[in-house]
Parts: C-alpha cells; structure tokens; sequence
C-alpha cells in the first residue's frame, strides 16, 4: 500500500485531475485513472509511483456452477495485513497447512478471554503445518475426506470409512441441525468464503503461518497495540480464505473488536471488520462499517474497495460504479482496477474490462499483483469462451506463483472446457486434496460424473458430499451461505433446500446472481411462470454470462416461448460452450429439441 501520514492522509500522489490522459484517449470518467503512466511497450514508465498491491483472489476463480460471485471473491480478495508498526505482512495464497477437526471448529468459536483464545489459539500449529503439507502432496480421497474436518492448524488425517460418522458429527457439533447442501458454482467458480485480507504482492516471500506467531508474541509482550490487533484479525481472514478454515473467522472478530475496545476509532479495524463481515457474505453490515471506517479516514484503501464490493453485491450497480470512481480518485491501483472492470463486465462492457485489466498487468511489477491480474484476465477469457486466451493468462500467472490457488483452478476448467479432459481431472484432484472448498469440490465431481468411468458415480457423490460438510461448518462460524446453497442444492441435492435457501437470499439482495439462483430454484421445483420473471432479471444489465443465458432459455422453454429460448441457449453455447459439462449438455440437448419442433 501507498505510504500515508499520520493524519490518515495520503503522501504525495498525483491527483486525478494531473494525470495524463488513459492510454486508450478515453475520458477519466470512462476509465480508471492511475498514478502509473504506461509505455508504448506496455510496461510501466519508470517516473511513476507504483499501484498498490492488488488483492489476492481466488475470483473464485470461477466457473458456471460458483456459488459465489465476482465480486464477492474480490470483496474476499482485497484486504491487506498491516503490521503492528505499519509493516505488512503474511503469506501467499496457496501456503500452508489444511484445515482442521470439529473440537478446532468449537474452540475457535468459543468464549472465554479474548486475548488468551486468540493469541494462544495457534500455539503449535506451525509444527503441524510442515507434516500436514507432507501428508497432504500425494494424497486422494481419503485426505480429501479428512481435510473438510480438519478446521484449524492442527492436521488430523481421517480416514474415508469415517465420512458418515464424520459428517453426523459435523452436524451436531457444528450446525445444531440438517448440514446444508452447498456450493454449485454459477459461472465464476470460486469458494463462499474467499476473503483475502492479505496482498499477494506485499507477502510474496512471506509466510502467513509465521508472520501469525510472530504477532501473537507481540501482542503478548503488548496487549494494547491496537493495530496488531486489527492486524491480527486481518490475518485470521487471510487464513481462513487461503486454508478453507472459516473457524479462523470466530477468531478474526475477537481480535478486531479487541482492537476496537483499546481504540474505537481506529479505522484499521473498523475497515478489516468491513472485510470480515464481506468474507461471511453479511454485505449490509460491510457497507456500514466501511462508511464508518472512510469516516476516519476517507483514503482507508481496504475501506473504499469493500464498499465497493458491498454495493455490488447488494445489488445497488449504480452505487457501485459511483463508489468505484471515488475509489480511484483516492487510491488508484490495481485493488480499485480489478473492481472497475468488474463493474463494467457486469453491464456487458467486457472490452473496458479487459482494457481496465490489461492496463493493471502492465503496471503490475510484483509477483503477487501479476499472479493476481493475470488470472482475473485468464477468467475474463474464459467467460468469453476463449480458452486459448485464458490458458496463456493463467500460466503467465502461474509462471509468477506456481502455487496460486484461482490460476491452477481456472487452468484446470479451461483444460476441460477445451477438451483436455484427463488434465483438468488430475488437476483438480491435486487441488482439492490440499484445498478442500466448494468450487473445485463440485468442478472435480462434475467431471467425474462426464467421464462415466467405473465407480466415477460414486465419486462424484463423495466430492458433493464434502461440500455439504465444508457449507455446515462455513455456516457454524456465521458465513451465509443461501446463494450457494441454493444453487447447489437445485444441481446436487435437495430442491426444496435450494428454493428456500435462494428465496432467503432474495430477501436481502437483489443481485443478478441472486435473481439467477431463485429462478433456477423455482424451475427445478416446477414453478416455471413464476422463474421467468427472475430469469430475465439476471440478464437484464448485460451481464455475459453463459449459465445465466442457459437457465433462462430452459425456463422460456418451459412456459412456452420457443423462440426466446432457442435464442438463449444457442447464445450460452455460443458465448462459452464449455461452460458447465452438465449445463452445455444439457442446453445442447434442448435446443436440437427446439429445432426438430420449429
């Protein structure tokens, strides 16, 4: 991040009104501006300040069965961890341990002095770590298995005989009732609970694990450092984004308001309480705290992006693009890059995207903010259908961090969409034997179920089956889960569970994914005439999005509109065919239905 003064103030950066014109000759109003000047060889001019460090995403990475959206995945994708003395440290995405058991889950969530359970809660854990990396590198299903109940530090490896046990457990000990069905992805594949409190960039040769000890022996020896607090509840959001570990969320609030209780305030902690509130998708509560946190300091970097996010999606579009631009005038960088152009994919305009994003790879010099920009272009392509395009943008990214989560997720999904089957497959299992969460869960158990092999039913199911335990802790530790759930659940489980899970999100937002998500449930659930109107809705701001067009062309099939639902389906095979290996089947198959009754 820029350095600031005491009074919250920026250092001297070039205001808006200073800098050159956008390389394209667009108007300032058009485009983000930036304090980084581009050359004519796309590489940053050496006069100019460098952006702030982007934020590490997995955009969940995405798919088209992502519970989660863009802009959630960037809301969760964006905070930084400032150090107690303005330092900031942590780890890249993609290190560390996996996540740990139900008792972890219970005491991370529990009472007691907050100092002592935060501060104390990893004592050890680092040991751990190391042997829970070995165990994990060659491992299949069993591990997989293992890994969802594994909610803290402290790996235990569970065997698959033990998934009912495990899962009845989970139940009881963690949800107090019915595990929820979860997290189908709905065209932007990424987990429910990516929020990346860390830059990639500020932390690519640092490790989150260490850098966590390091200021809970701080904070030991000064317990009324409220900025290692807030910096401490930062980084329990980064781990539980990087490790799938929402028990760290529990421990992230209770360091944050301990930082609130030593100074009220601090907007250090009020914008990483924004973030936290972002991670558990409470975006209403994001948006105020991060309007109090730009109270105290309107240049709070953190505060200005999750309001941003939160108007996104809470979907107030017109708010978030006003939001964006206020945000680029106070901190241009590559954090207020990505959401810009993820405002303007979101009403169709997918060439400023791409020129918004490409500009901030130029700009881009560290190894976390090219991983990061690179693959937020690789998921661009991909949406488009361009698989060439996003292969060569993910290994750029990966070239840059071999081990970044959204980049190896979004290869593998391009591989399959391209027809790289057996690549995609093999990738994917590598990923979730170490990162067990929804989206690659449900991408691998869908592959699985296109493949048919001997005994791929079945995997299929375990793969689901983990996402169901994954979603019943995520939800024991407050995240809100309906809008996966109830895609989710229309796809992979219950229908009822998924109509009332997305009426549920509804209630509070009305996004287009959330539009998406209820139309499909009501669909599933034989309410077609009442799907069509949310259906619509979804693609009412030009959002291209190929699941989208999908479902709104087999609902228009339902209730009697061939027409428009030939021209919907041909439309999602034609922006991304490869979109969903059960969707692009299926809308295949009903549309040479559509044409054989013309």
């Amino acid at each position: 991040m820029s350095p600031r003064t005491n009074d919250g103030e920026p250092e001297r950066t070039r205001p808006a009104s200073a800098r050159p014109a956008p390389v394209t000759g667009r108007p300032v109003s058009g485009e983000p501006a930036s304090g980084t000047q581009v050359s004519d060889q796309g590489q940053p001019a050496p006069a100019t300040a460098a952006a702030p460090e982007p934020p590490s995403a997995p955009k969940s990475a995405s798919g088209p069965n992502a519970g989660t959206t863009d802009a959630q995945n960037r809301a969760d994708a964006d905070t930084d961890v400032e150090g107690p003395a303005g330092s900031e440290a942590g780890a890249e995405p993609g290190a560390g341990p996996l996540v740990g058991d139900a008792s972890d889950v219970a005491a991370g969530a529990g009472g007691g002095d907050a100092r002592d359970d935060v501060v104390g809660a990893d004592a050890g854990a680092d040991q751990n770590a190391a042997a829970d990396e070995r165990d994990t590198a060659g491992a299949g299903a069993d591990e997989r298995v293992a890994a969802v109940r594994r909610a803290g530090a402290a790996g235990r490896r569970w065997r698959a005989a033990q998934l009912t046990a495990c899962a009845a457990m989970l139940a009881v000990a963690l949800t107090a009732g019915a595990i929820a069905v979860g997290a189908a992805r709905d065209g932007r594949d990424m987990p429910v609970t990516t929020a990346a409190a860390v830059s990639p960039g500020l932390l690519a040769g640092g490790d989150l694990d260490a850098s966590i000890t390091a200021l809970q022996a701080h904070l030991r020896a000064q317990p009324k450092d409220f900025g290692g607090w807030a910096t401490l509840g930062l980084a329990y959001v980064e781990q539980a984004r990087t490790k799938g570990d929402p028990s760290r969320y529990p421990q992230a609030e209770q360091a944050l308001k301990r930082s609130l209780s030593l100074r009220s305030d601090n907007d250090q902690a009020l914008a990483g309480r924004a973030a936290l509130a972002a991670a558990r998708h409470d975006f209403a509560n994001a948006l105020a705290l991060a309007d109090l946190a730009l109270k105290q300091n309107p240049y709070n970097e953190r505060a200005l992006c999750s309001r941003v996010d939160a108007l996104v999606e809470l979907g107030r579009y017109d708010d978030a693009e006003a939001a964006v631009q206020v945000a680029d005038q106070r901190r241009p960088g590559v954090p207020v890059f990505t959401r810009y152009a993820y405002v303007h994919e979101l009403r169709g305009d997918v060439a400023t995207a791409r020129r918004v994003l490409d500009r901030a790879l130029a700009a881009s010099t560290s190894p976390g903010d090219i991983a990061y920009v690179a693959a937020q272009l690789g998921q661009l392509a991909w949406n488009q259908g361009d698989y060439a395009d996003a292969l060569t943008h993910y290994a750029r990214a990966l070239a840059a961090d071999e081990n970044y989560l959204p980049a190896l997720e979004g290869r593998a999904r391009a591989q399959a969409a391209s027809g790289q089957s057996a690549q995609a497959l093999k990738g994917l299992e590598l990923i979730v034997a170490r990162y067990p969460l929804p989206g690659p869960l449900v991408e691998l158990g869908e592959l699985y179920e296109a493949r048919g092999g001997a005994g791929d039913k079945e995997k299929a199911a375990e793969q689901y089956a983990l996402v169901d335990a994954w979603t019943a802790i995520a939800r024991a530790n407050g995240v809100n889960a309906d809008l996966d759930t109830a895609l989710a659940a229309a796809d992979h489980g219950d229908r009822a569970t998924a109509l009332r899970a997305a009426r549920d999100d509804w209630s509070r937002r009305h996004t287009v994914h959330t539009a998406d998500a209820l139309a499909w449930a009501l669909h599933v659930n034989g309410k077609d005439a009442e799907a069509l109107p949310y259906a619509r809705q979804a693609t009412a701001t030009g959002y291209r999005n190929a699941a989208f067009l999908y479902h709104r062309g087999v609902i228009e099939q339902a209730t009697g509109h061939p027409a428009e639902a030939r021209a919907h389906l041909a439309a999602a095979l034609k922006l991304n065919p490869g979109f969903s290996p059960p969707g692009a089947r299926h809308a295949r198959a009903a549309l040479t239905t559509l044409e054989a009754n013309k």
